[in-house]
């Protein structure tokens, strides 16, 4: 006879977002109906007043969240609410509120007027991107909404740690928890690339999103099991299930502190072939963190974070001061320095960027730098000068054809040129490469390994645009796994075509950090692997594990499978020998 526990016990199938074991009680989220009251009569110049102290009060709470996100998480995680504030400021927003308080509307219905009907506006854009600011304009109307009626912000209180549980979570939701006390984040909505997940790995805690209704009629205190790497949480567990994986949770935390320890020692593999691992940073402060991890150099420094949530460009010394910072901390460590990489999809509001159906598919990246030579030139000058005495690499995103790539190149001999004549000096030796992101640089490899002295491949956008699936649309989000075939494929392509030519080549994508694909691309030749910081010792130990003779085995059954979830079985079920 089966236990009641036995009964109820269920499995919940969701998106893998962070990886990790968890288990702890549930505190569920839910979300709560706000009734905004409406009068009219009103003195504008009193509303006006109130609504301009209300958002004066979220502002000091943005910031109070984003200093918590930037030390908890980092920079790069923290960037989210620059852009929270800049919507506190929008125009447009603010005087649709203020047209409706000069009729004499109380603040209160003005602002959530005006709140709901720019988030309106955003959910009919075609771009799921543009479509998912549509919460984030959402959070801060709350925010703001809140300080009018007199209202705490509701959430959930963790007294003891637990697993939090809600429909979805805005980055302010989960910037107020007690890092400390969130075992890990089940949702019912949002994807891999959600709020949710985003913080959920740089916190460290596993996450599973997409997991349906089914997850919110769970009861606080309700015992969960989350296993984020693949995507399960187990409700309710019998004591057997709950014994084998507190086993298994155990027997992770001794392996992370091995690997830990072990952080700084190279990726050897057994049959002494030397992988290197190095980070992905997008921040000054985030240089020293990669080192504490074992970072062998930087693989990938996003620089878009000089040029968002501001109101004017970056200028040569702004960026000047960023690298020198950055290449002192690694010293004689290469690093990896990607020139701007944004779009329509990013508030950029000095450059006036349309707004388009589908900015990954746009004027972004590359394509924006060609056009306003004048902001690119600014960046390479700055880079140029910071590079003497390191081993500064200069990368060009989002290439799709040979002719981008010579241009670019005869940009950064233009800047070069340019520092000369200043009397700046430069590196003698400075690689150039850039980003496979695009089906077509995959495709011509061959022909960029002529012009590039090295490739760096972007797996999450080189799987959106191979798969036809946008990774910020949740309801694409099962094609959005890099660990397909048709993506595995056009990686060996690469290095194939690269390693003819004498050059290396790299992922910087997640891909790179991802347990069930390091073994893979060891085994598809991959010289270097570029990832988040935290994810470097267990990446390391991974690779040390294996033979590369094994791994090439490994590779080229996982290139004869049909689907990313075969892959990952076939990588699951074949351990090292």
């Amino acid at each position: 006879m089966s236990s009641s526990r036995e009964t109820r016990s269920r499995t919940l199938t969701g998106i893998a977002a962070a990886p990790g074991l968890a288990a702890g009680p549930a505190a569920v989220w839910r979300d709560q109906t706000v009734t905004v009251p409406r009068n009219s009569g009103r003195q504008p110049a009193t509303e006006t007043a109130r609504l301009t102290a209300a958002r004066a009060a979220a502002r000091d709470e943005i910031r109070r969240l984003r200093a918590k996100v930037a030390a908890e998480a980092g920079q790069a995680e923290a960037a989210i609410f620059d852009a929270h504030e800049m919507f506190l400021d929008d125009t447009a927003l603010l005087q649709h509120a203020q047209q409706a308080i000069e009729t004499g509307v109380n603040a209160e219905a003005a602002w959530a007027d005006a709140i709901e009907f720019f988030a309106a506006q955003l959910e009919q854009l075609p771009d799921p991107t543009l479509r998912a600011r549509a919460a984030d304009v959402r959070d801060v109307g709350g925010r703001v909404l809140d300080h009018l009626l007199g209202r705490r912000t509701a959430g959930v209180q963790l007294d003891v740690p637990s697993i939090v549980v809600a429909r979805d979570l805005a980055p302010s939701q989960i910037a107020s928890f007690p890092v400390a006390r969130v075992l890990a984040f089940c949702t019912a909505e949002g994807g891999p690339t959600s709020h949710t997940a985003i913080l959920a790995k740089a916190w460290g805690k596993p996450a599973v999103v997409g997991l349906g209704k089914a997850v919110l009629e769970l009861s606080d205190g309700t015992l969960v099991q989350v296993d984020g790497t693949r995507g399960e949480v187990v409700v309710d567990p019998d004591e057997q299930t709950a014994r084998a994986f507190s086993q298994r949770r155990a027997l992770a935390e001794r392996q992370a502190v091995s690997e830990r320890s072990a952080a700084a020692d190279p990726a050897t593999t057994r049959d002494h072939r030397r992988m290197e691992v190095v980070a992905n940073i997008g921040a000054v402060e985030e240089a020293a963190v990669a080192l504490e991890y074992g970072a062998e150099g930087v693989g990938l420094l996003r620089t878009e974070f000089l040029y968002l949530n501001r109101r004017t460009a970056p200028t040569e010394e702004d960026h000047l001061a960023v690298y020198t910072a950055i290449l002192r901390a690694m010293g004689s460590r290469p690093v990896v320095a990607r020139t701007m990489d944004i779009g329509g999809d990013k508030p950029v509001p000095y450059l006036d960027l349309p707004k388009e159906a589908n900015p990954f598919l746009g004027w972004r990246a590359i394509r924006i730098s060609l056009q306003r030579p004048e902001l690119l030139a600014v960046q390479l000058r700055a880079l140029l000068r910071a590079s003497p005495g390191h081993d500064l690499r200069i990368m060009f995103p989002m290439i799709a054809s040979p002719e981008e790539l010579r241009a670019a190149k005869a940009e950064l001999e233009r800047a070069r040129r340019d520092v000369a004549s200043a009397g700046h000096p430069v590196a003698i030796s400075l690689q150039v490469g850039m980003m496979v992101e695009v089906p077509s640089a995959a495709v011509l490899a061959d022909q960029f390994a002529r012009e590039a002295d090295f490739f760096s491949i972007g797996t999450n956008d080189l799987t959106q645009y191979t798969l036809a699936a946008d990774r910020t649309n949740e309801r694409v989000a099962y094609l959005s796994d890099a660990c397909h075939p048709a993506v595995l494929r056009q990686i060996r392509s690469v290095v194939q075509a690269a390693h003819a030519a004498g050059r290396w080549v790299g992922v910087c994508g997640e891909l790179a950090g991802d347990p069930d694909a390091v073994p893979l691309l060891l085994g598809l030749d991959l010289d270097e692997l570029s990832m988040a910081p935290v994810a470097i010792p267990a990446a390391k130990a991974i690779i040390r594990r294996w033979s590369w003779g094994d791994a090439q085995q490994l590779a080229a059954r996982a290139l004869d499978v049909d689907s990313a979830m075969a892959v990952r079985n076939l990588v699951r079920a074949s351990p090292p020998a």
